[in-house]
Order: C-alpha cells, then structure tokens, then sequence
C-alpha cells in the first residue's frame, strides 16, 4: 500500500492526517514565579502591599477624623480616628485573603471566636495583671489612689466611652502587628522571628506618645511578644484583644494612671504616682516601673502553664 492509500484510508475513517505530536508548555511565566511560590502570594509582596495599602487607609481616616470639632476635649475623634485605623487595617487583609484564598481565621480573628471564651478570659487576666502592678506600687507608697472624681450617668458615660475605645484600640493594635502581618512574615522567616521583629517595631511605635522613653518601649515590646505567645496556644488573637483592653481600661480609666505617656480625661479617680522613676514608671507611667517586668514575666509563666501546647492558627473555626 503506498502513501497516497494509507492517506485515503485515514480520510475515510474520519482520522485525518497524523502529524507529528508537540508538548503543551506547562513552565509557568516569569511574572507568575515572580509574585507567586508553592504556598501562593510571597510573603515580601503580600506584606509590602499590606503596609502601603495601611499607610495610605490610615492617613485618609486620620484627616477625616479631625476634619471637624466633634466636642468632648476631641475624645469622639479620637474613638473615630482609632475606627478608621481598625478598618484600615482589616481592609487590605480582607482583599489579600482574597487573593492569596486564605480563610479569614488564618489571620487570627475566626469570627466564631469573636467575645467568646478566650476574649474574656483575656479582659480577666488583663484587668488582674494591670491590678497586680498597682497593688505593687502602692505597697512601696508610690501610688495613691486619691478619690472619686466620676459620679452618676457621668460615670458610666466615661466607662462606657472607655471601655469601647479601648476595646478598637485592642482590635487595631493586635490585629495590624500579629494578625496578617504575623502571619505573612511568619511564612518567610518563621513564627517567633516574625514575631520578634513586629514586637519590636510595636515598641519603637510607642515612642510616638509624648512622655514615652525606652523603658516603656522595651515593656511594650515584652508585652508583645507575651501577645505573640497567646497567638501561639491560642490560634487566634481575642486572648490578646481582651488582656489588651482590659490592661489600658484598667489603667487609663480605673486607676487613673498615665498609659505609656498619655494621661487622658474621664478618669475615676484623682490618683496620684510619687517616688522614683525606676518604681513609679516617671512619665511613661506604671508600664515604666520596674515592677512592670516582673508582672509580665509571671504572666507569661503562668500562661505557659495552662496553655502549654500550640495551636495551628488556621485551626480554630
């Protein structure tokens, strides 16, 4: 049988003329291996594109805040700027696990555990832990807790106030340094590396509150890394949010006490810290005694006792 038969042949069973056979290209393109590794997104452009998007959230909802006089020493800007903080840094997370198809609770916010268990046990350690430090101190004669100064509807309007502020302040905080950021970096270089950068860059940021100096800078970072530690046995963030809120409410409104450097207004009582710096935390506040530090280190004890054992932080649901 010649060619031009077998070509005929394959015509009429509807095969077609065979020719040769090419490999599909199955390499992906350099600008796909640039942006993305085996676990999607790398790490350096999702946490680059992170921190711009929240520099740039963050500026627009600092000028919207104080764009007017909204009353009250400008307290109601300052719960509306701490919002808009939150937001901006939940918004880029959002459109990242978006991208990356990560589920939210991998970014230690499951919205199951949201003021659950571990967010209140937290407010309990927190309020204790701060209570601990004032009890030290006042037992060296440093503190004096003076009087009421809040009475009536006026009373629980500042507590109130002072218990939601401080509630988005720990949302913002905790989430920007260890929810996404956390996570991101952790991937590149490793959890607890990770987590000793951005503890130390949440303590180089206090250095931004007027009458802050390094002993509350090295205390804020410390507490931090404890923050980094309940993340880990944990596997999510709303232990640190409740001992966060509760510590600064505790503080700035219950013992009415400077909270690294900044004294606010609607406090409880006319309280007042004597003595050295070393004892009293000088300017910086409690959170500058030297007593702070042994706080945190029997805190973190005790918290490694009862949570010993890790958690995946896309475990919980």
């Amino acid at each position: 049988m010649n060619d031009s038969e077998v070509e005929a042949k394959d015509n009429s069973t509807g095969a077609g003329p065979v020719g040769p056979a090419f490999a599909t290209a199955t390499e992906p393109s350099y600008a796909h291996t640039l942006f993305y590794g085996p676990d999607g997104l790398r790490p350096g452009w999702g946490l680059g594109f992170y921190v711009l998007s929240f520099l740039l959230l963050q500026q627009f909802a600092v000028q919207l805040a104080w764009v007017r006089d909204l009353g009250d020493s400008g307290l109601w800007s300052k719960m509306l700027e701490e919002v808009g903080d939150l937001l901006a840094a939940v918004i880029p997370a959002i459109v990242l696990a978006r991208i990356e198809r990560r589920p939210w609770r991998a970014y230690g916010l499951p919205a199951r555990q949201a003021f659950g268990r571990f967010f209140w046990t937290g407010v309990l350690w927190g309020f204790l832990a701060i209570s601990l430090l004032m009890f030290a101190i006042y037992e060296q004669h440093a503190f004096t807790p003076g009087h009421i100064v809040l009475h009536g509807t006026r009373l629980l309007r500042f507590a109130a106030f002072w218990t939601a502020y401080f509630v988005l302040v720990g949302l913002f905080e905790d989430f920007w340094i260890r929810g996404y950021s956390q996570f991101t970096l952790a991937r590149g270089i490793g959890f607890w590396p990770a987590a000793i950068v951005l503890s130390s860059a949440f303590g180089l940021i206090h250095l931004g509150n007027k009458g802050e100096d390094w002993r509350g800078v090295l205390i804020a970072a410390l507490i931090g890394l404890f923050f980094c530690l309940t993340l880990r046995r944990t596997g999510s963030l709303w232990f640190a949010i409740g001992f966060h809120a509760a510590w600064d409410w505790g503080e700035t409104f219950f013992y009415s006490v400077p909270d690294s450097g900044m004294v606010s207004p609607g406090h409880l009582l006319n309280s007042s810290l004597q003595g050295p710096s070393w004892l009293t935390g000088g300017s910086v506040g409690p959170e500058g005694s030297v007593f702070c530090l042994f706080v945190v280190m029997l805190v973190w004890a005790a918290f490694d006792r009862i949570y010993p054992r890790a958690v995946p932080l896309s475990g919980p649901k």
